[in-house]
C-alpha cells in the first residue's frame, strides 16, 4: 500500500497509542471526581495540558480540548461572534477555508451576521490592499487559515494581524491551524485564536485543541456538567488528552529536517508530472511541500483515484470534507470551473519513502495512458 493523503488523516504514532493506552488502563478515574482515582486522573490531565502549554508558550487556561478542528472552529466563529453582537455584526473570511469555516458562516448569516470575503492574488495570499478595504468599525471577527487544505496555501499570519489590529484593535484573529501544525512552526501569539486536531499530526482521533486568548471576549456555545473547562464541559477524553499531548511534542520536532525530506519528494513528483500535457499544477510559491495540488484535462478525478486505487495507491480529490464537489481552493487561485473540478490531492509525509514515490509515479503513467486512451475512443 502507498499512502499519500495524508493531509486527511494520518496513521497513529506508535508511542501516541501507547500513551493512549496506558492512561486508559492505569487511570480508570473521573478527571472531575472527588476521590482518590479522580485526583490522579485529573493530575495526569494537568501535566499533559501543562506540556502542550509549554509547546506553543500560552497559559494553559487559554486551551480547550475539543472533539476536533471543526467544533474548535465552531467555538471560535459562533462563541465570538455571539459575545460580541452588540459591537458589530461584520465578520471577514478568506476564499481558501476549511469547508467547515464556510458552513459556520452560513450558520451566522442566518442568525444577521454580514459575512466578507478577502481576495487573494494569483500566489493565493490574503490581498492586504482588499482586506484593509473590507476592514470596517463593525468587524469583530477575521478567519484566515495558516495553510489551505487542498494546496497548501500558506499565510503571513503575524502580517495578518498587524494590518487587522491597526483598522481596528478590536478585531480578533482566528485561524485554522490544523493543516500547519506538525508540518511548519505555528506561533499561537500571531493570532487571538487557533483551532488544530490531532488526527492530523499521528494522533487519535476525535480530539481536538482550540486556544483562546485570554483576552477575547467569548460567549460559551455548549452548557453542561464538568469544571476542567467551562468551553467544552462534560468528562473529559483523559487517554485522548494524553496521546495529544504526545503526539504534539513528537510533531513540533525536527520539521526543518522533516521539511526539506518532504520538498525533495515534492520536486520529484512535479518535475514528472509536468510532463503530461493533460496535468496542471495547481502549486504557487508560497505553498508548503507536504500538500501538491493537480488537475486533470478531460479526465475525472475521481476515476482517475479509483484507477491508482487498484494498485493500493490512495490519493484524494480534495479535502476530505468536501469530497467530490469543485474545489473552492483552485477556484480562488485561478478562477477557472473546469481546472477546479478535477482536482487530486497528494499529500505527503516525513513517513513517505522514494521509493513510494517512484511507484506512484510509474503507476500514475500506466493510468494516465490508459484513461486518455479510453477519452480518444
Amino acid at each position: 500500500m502507498i499512502y499519500l493523503d495524508y493531509s486527511a488523516t494520518t496513521p497513529v504514532n506508535y508511542d501516541v497509542l501507547e500513551s493512549y493506552i496506558r492512561a486508559t488502563k492505569d487511570f480508570p478515574g473521573n478527571p472531575n471526581s472527588l476521590h482518590s482515582l479522580g485526583v490522579k486522573s485529573k493530575a495526569l490531565m494537568n501535566s499533559a495540558l501543562k506540556q502542550i502549554s509549554d509547546i506553543f508558550n500560552v497559559l494553559e487556561s487559554e486551551l480547550t480540548f475539543t472533539s476536533g478542528a471543526t467544533m474548535s472552529n465552531n467555538l471560535a466563529l459562533v462563541g465570538t461572534s455571539l459575545a460580541n453582537m452588540k459591537q458589530g455584526n461584520h465578520i471577514i473570511v478568506s476564499k481558501l477555508e476549511h469547508p467547515s469555516i464556510y458552513a459556520i458562516c452560513n450558520y451566522l448569516e442566518n442568525l444577521g451576521f454580514e459575512i466578507s470575503y478577502v481576495n487573494n492574488d494569483e500566489d493565493g495570499l490574503v490581498d492586504f490592499d482588499d482586506l484593509k478595504k473590507k476592514m470596517r468599525a463593525d468587524t469583530i471577527l477575521v478567519s484566515i487559515c495558516a495553510v489551505n487544505s487542498e494546496t497548501g496555501v500558506r499565510q503571513p499570519l503575524k502580517m495578518i494581524r498587524q494590518i487587522i489590529k491597526k483598522e481596528n484593535p478590536y478585531t480578533y484573529l482566528h485561524s485554522d491551524m490544523t493543516q500547519a501544525l506538525g508540518k511548519i512552526p505555528v506561533n499561537f501569539h500571531d493570532v487571538d485564536m487557533a483551532s488544530a486536531t490531532a488526527h492530523k499530526i499521528y494522533g487519535p482521533k476525535g480530539i481536538g485543541l482550540f486556544y483562546k486568548n485570554s483576552r477575547v471576549k467569548f460567549s460559551p456555545i455548549l452548557y453542561g456538567s464538568g469544571h476542567a473547562n467551562m468551553l467544552n464541559p462534560g468528562t473529559p477524553p483523559l487517554p485522548l488528552i494524553v496521546a495529544f499531548a504526545k503526539a504534539i511534542r513528537l510533531a513540533t520536532t525536527d520539521l526543518d529536517k522533516r521539511e526539506n525530506f518532504i520538498r525533495r519528494l515534492n520536486d520529484k513528483i512535479v518535475n514528472d508530472l509536468k510532463k503530461y500535457e493533460g496535468v496542471m499544477i495547481n502549486h504557487s510559491k508560497i505553498c508548503i511541500p507536504h500538500i501538491l495540488n493537480i488537475s486533470l484535462k478531460d479526465i475525472k478525478a475521481e476515476t482517475f483515484l479509483h484507477a491508482l486505487e487498484e494498485y493500493e495507491i490512495y490519493v484524494s480529490t480534495n479535502t476530505a470534507c468536501a469530497s467530490g464537489e469543485i474545489s473552492t481552493s483552485v477556484m480562488a487561485l485561478y478562477d477557472d470551473p473546469k481546472r477546479a473540478s478535477s482536482t487530486l490531492r497528494i499529500s505527503l509525509s516525513h513517513l513517505t519513502t522514494t521509493d513510494e514515490v517512484n511507484k506512484f509515479l510509474a503507476c500514475f503513467k500506466l493510468v494516465y495512458e490508459k484513461l486518455s486512451l479510453l477519452k480518444r475512443e
